[in-house]
């Protein structure tokens, strides 16, 4: 890679790290499912102008109910339960190892060693975060986040079986990214009605402040539309394994600006095992003889999707 585009990979990396510190600093006051809604709703308006990607309608269904609509409506929730945002940006990153079992069960895909070595790594690691909490995270906030890295890996795993391999660009994840975000809204905002009620939605949207609304802008632009946009780029002019594995800058970003800024510091346990889980990360995605494997994003933001022609994703 160009020094030019090691700057703009480590860019888009902290972009997204700091997705996660921005979520939590412009949520309060607003119910958790409601800013999803919102969220979405602004990446949908793209959709104006993105021309629809080269997949069927249930893909992009299936996509948006699991890799946009379950894996940030679980996300956030965890976050609103007092999550740190650090220790999210970590567990996040179970959906690569994550999407190796499921595509293991799903599509008889045979892992190779890196992969199982991955898979191994990171579920030890995932087992010292747990064990080791301390009563700094919420131990329902921590399984949320968890199966929102689940329900992101049936997502990718979605887009691989229905091949959802398509060119870099506007017909790219960037594309599908746009496109599922269609099938949030609604669903998001019902829920919320459900679970928080109509007054408690009527209540945030009268005092939706300018913190709220800087927070849905970062999110819905600077993450998701510049950040795909950027990193489709990037994937088209490089190899794939020189690109990825620039992500995992997006946790490290996230810890150090939750320490730095809202003076969430994880205890030893959650930092060990959080490091032990990237590690695990990078083992699934180290290349394999001269044949580069399809990859899988390993951060917190909009879903970008893994497929044969190397697209993988990461996302928050």
């Amino acid at each position: 890679m160009s020094r030019r585009d090691m700057l703009l990979a480590a860019t888009v990396a902290s972009l997204w790290g700091f997705n996660f510190v921005v979520i939590d600093w412009g949520m309060h006051g607003v119910p958790p499912l409601l800013f999803v809604a919102i969220r979405f709703a602004v990446v949908s308006l793209a959709a104006l102008v993105v021309p629809r990607p080269l997949v069927s309608w249930r893909v992009v269904l299936g996509v948006g109910a699991f890799m946009s609509l379950g894996q940030f409506a679980l996300l956030y929730t965890a976050i609103g339960l007092g999550l740190q945002p650090g220790l999210a940006a970590l567990l996040l990153q179970a959906q690569a190892v994550l999407t190796i079992m499921v595509a293991a069960l799903a599509l008889r895909e045979r892992p190779n060693r890196a992969q199982v070595a991955g898979v191994v790594t990171g579920s030890v690691g995932l087992g010292v975060v747990a064990l080791g909490r301390g009563g700094n995270a919420p131990a329902l906030a921590v399984l949320l986040c968890l199966l929102a890295a689940l329900s992101w890996a049936i997502g990718n795993v979605i887009a691989r079986r229905a091949g959802a391999a398509s060119p870099s660009g506007w017909r790219g994840s960037l594309s599908l990214t746009v496109w599922s975000s269609l099938i949030v809204p609604l669903p998001a905002l019902a829920l919320s009605a459900l679970l928080d009620g109509p007054a408690a939605i009527t209540l945030a949207i009268g005092q939706f402040g300018w913190r709220p609304i800087l927070s849905t802008l970062y999110t819905a632009v600077l993450c998701t539309l510049v950040g795909y946009a950027i990193f489709n780029r990037l994937l088209a002019t490089n190899r794939s394994a020189a690109v990825v594995p620039w992500v995992l800058l997006a946790p490290v970003v996230a810890m150090i600006s939750a320490s730095v800024l809202l003076g969430q510091r994880p205890n030893v346990w959650e930092t060990v095992g959080g490091l032990t889980l990237v590690l695990g990360v990078l083992f699934a995605n180290l290349p394999v003889g001269r044949a580069e494997r399809p990859r899988v994003d390993p951060h917190g933001a909009p879903p970008l999707v893994p497929d044969v022609d190397e697209r993988r994703g990461v996302r928050a």
